[in-house]
């Protein structure tokens, strides 16, 4: 189950949540999520920005900006929000479950 965080904020529930496919889309968009250590001003919002693309992806810029500025403990939400983003990742090298049917694989160096 994919690991989510909601936002209610004047009656409306949003619901974040990172996908394969949301965090193809902002890394070709140039997000590398090891900014975050020399960029934070303009990484952090963009990676707040992202997790938004599965669920709202048509949401005004102008909503999120106002949204990122309202959110309490940043530091907490912004360590749960690198968790969520790391978690499609983790999941695409996971290996499988089940062994039979899998592929094969070896090297010859």
């Amino acid at each position: 189950m994919a690991k989510t965080i909601t936002l209610t904020y004047e009656g409306t529930k949003y619901t974040l949540e990172f996908t394969r496919k949301t965090v193809e889309i902002m890394e070709k968009n140039g997000f590398n999520v090891r900014d975050i250590r020399t960029s934070p001003v303009t990484t952090l919002p963009t990676l707040f920005a992202g997790a938004f693309l599965a669920n709202h992806r048509w949401l005004k810029d102008e909503t999120i900006e106002k949204l990122f500025k309202l959110i309490p403990n940043k530091d907490d939400f912004l360590e749960k929000l690198a968790e969520m983003y790391n978690e499609p990742l983790e999941a695409m090298l996971a290996d499988p479950e089940e062994s039979e049917g899998n592929v094969t694989w070896g090297a010859d160096f």
